[in-house]
């Protein structure tokens, strides 16, 4: 009996010495941890358990795997507020976002996203995707529900109401917040007081109103006013969208948008930006043809019609004035599904391809031909560096790629959606010393995580996600070109979602630990509102 408690008591002994030594499924020793806050690295190890992180600091004890991250930072994953990854369910190993360290995308951007969330979320689960995705509710997507199309005229009461409804049912299956596209079809038709009236419901479940103002240049000033109106009209956080000065006439006047946004702030509100670290920017060849012209559909007869076809011209010519330029020249093809064999060449090239000449009638009627023929994305060059790096240095302004899931070789897309946050390390933070590292991860995680209050990311702490990204400060590079785009980011060693690497050595792993984010998980509406 003796002799079988003492064998009983070593093999509990044995059992416990070995369940303590597991404690972990993964560990991460010796890396340079700069944990989101902005405060100094410091050199510690991770214990990593059941997806999230379980301990930090000095770690003795073994683990089913153990990553030796000598040499290199181990930060949070990044975290990417202002994506158009809505077909992540077609490409659910979203490979261009893992690669470059991203591990959280927030989708719905621009006034466009999915409109039954509830339903998109649970395909998303049954899917399995690598990253973790949230998603704002597009204003632009249910006003064309409630109103039947893009339409020049305020909604009805009952329009109103079926709007208000379709914002409150999507943050209840866990949007983050609304969002706005006011330079397209059919939010640009939208009055201020109608925005106010759906952001005021995601106010009341603690979203954020997030969006792509009227105008980016000439207008910028009266643009972030009407943000401002709706934030404090609202009681709504607002983030003005991939902040910028588009044209060269409106260069050199990000001085006065940050003081702009100061004053807002110093007022009360709570206004943070989002940015791109790239010169041009990206959206549909559509936006060349002034809206009121596309308004409803009717562009074909507009296009018909002699007179209305005279007047679309001479408006773009006065856009194109406007701008401070002579030609189309900034504007590139990224992808024309009527004729793939333009991609890659600018409007004038396409002109000289399609018509023989470059003349600006030439270049205005290739344009028109593309739109009337379904349309293509574009490429825009018209940002000057300075401003971009001004507005980068400011301490609110977080890292976005305004990015698609890439579909690898296809088409000649924006570089960005490969390399955006690998570009902000090698060029601004390594190459230009323009901010300390430390600070560039917290505007990746952090700030991020905070602004669209995703709850237990973007920190390096115990009982946050083990969302993390381990890279060589001096090898981190974007390989993507406005000409040759299609290279992924490198220097990571590993990207890890929920505890599991998606990346390892700049190669995807194909596992998809990734969740759908809802505002539930981030922040509980009080009682009774």
């Amino acid at each position: 009996m003796i002799r079988i408690r003492r064998w009983l008591l070593a093999a509990l002994v044995l059992a416990g010495t070995s369940a303590h030594a597991q404690h972990f499924d993964v560990i991460i020793r010796g890396g340079r941890i700069a944990d989101g806050t902005g405060n100094p690295a410091y050199f510690a190890d991770i214990g990593i358990k059941d997806g999230r992180i379980a301990g930090v600091g000095t770690i003795t004890k073994a683990a089913a795997e153990v990553i030796d991250a000598s040499g290199l930072i181990v930060a949070p994953g990044f975290i990417d507020v202002h994506t158009h990854a809505e077909d992540i369910d077609e490409l659910p190993l979203a490979e261009n976002f893992a690669r470059m360290g991203v591990t959280t995308v927030i989708m719905g951007n621009c006034g466009s996203s999915t409109l039954n969330v509830g339903d998109y979320f649970r395909r998303l689960e049954a899917t399995n995707i690598s990253i973790n995705v949230a998603t704002l509710i597009g204003h632009g997507t249910v006003r064309g529900k409630a109103m039947g199309g893009s339409f020049m005229r305020p909604p009805t009461a009952a329009e109103l109401d079926e709007m208000r409804s379709m914002v409150e049912q999507a943050m209840r299956d866990g949007a983050v917040g609304l969002s706005t596209g006011l330079i397209y079809l059919p939010g640009t038709f939208a009055k201020t007081e109608e925005i106010i009236e759906l952001a005021r419901v995601a106010s009341k479940y603690g979203g954020i109103y997030a969006s792509h103002m009227r105008s980016e240049s000439s207008e910028i000033f009266d643009a972030l006013d009407e943000v401002f109106r709706i934030a404090r009209e609202a009681k709504i956080r607002a983030e003005i969208s991939h902040v910028k000065l588009s044209g060269k006439s409106n260069w050199g006047q990000t001085q006065r948008v940050i003081e702009a946004i100061e004053r807002a702030r110093a007022d009360g509100l709570d206004i943070t930006q989002d940015q791109y670290v790239y010169t041009a920017s990206s959206t549909g060849i559509s936006q060349l043809v002034p809206e009121k012209y596309r308004e409803g559909g009717k562009f074909t007869n507009h296009l018909a019609d002699p007179v209305m076809k005279a007047e679309m011209i001479s408006a773009m010519k006065q856009t194109l004035k406007k701008g401070g330029r002579e030609d189309y020249s900034y504007a590139v093809i990224a992808s024309c599904p009527h004729d793939p064999s333009l991609n890659g060449l600018n409007i004038v090239q396409a002109a000289q391809k399609k018509r023989g000449a470059v003349a600006l009638d030439d270049q205005i009627e290739t344009i028109l031909a593309i739109q009337a023929n379904g349309g293509a994305s574009g490429v825009f060059h018209g940002i000057a560096e300075e401003d971009l790096q001004q507005f980068l240095q400011h301490p609110n302004t977080t890292f976005a790629a305004d990015s698609g899931v890439r579909k690898f070789k296809e088409g000649v897309p924006h570089p960005r959606g490969y390399g955006n946050n690998a570009r902000l390390l090698a060029r601004y933070v390594r190459e230009l010393q323009l901010l300390r590292l430390e600070d560039a991860v917290r505007r990746m995680t952090s700030l991020p995580a905070t602004t669209f209050r995703l709850k237990d990311r973007g920190t390096i702490r115990e009982g946050a996600w083990a969302d993390l990204v381990i890279f060589d400060p001096a090898k981190v590079r974007d390989h993507a070109a406005f000409n040759d785009p299609h290279h992924y980011a490198s220097g990571f060693s590993r990207v890890m979602v929920n505890g599991i690497a998606v990346v390892a050595n700049d190669v995807h792993t194909g596992a998809r630990p990734g969740k759908t984010v809802r505002r539930t998980e981030a922040f509980q509406p009080p009682p009774g509102k």
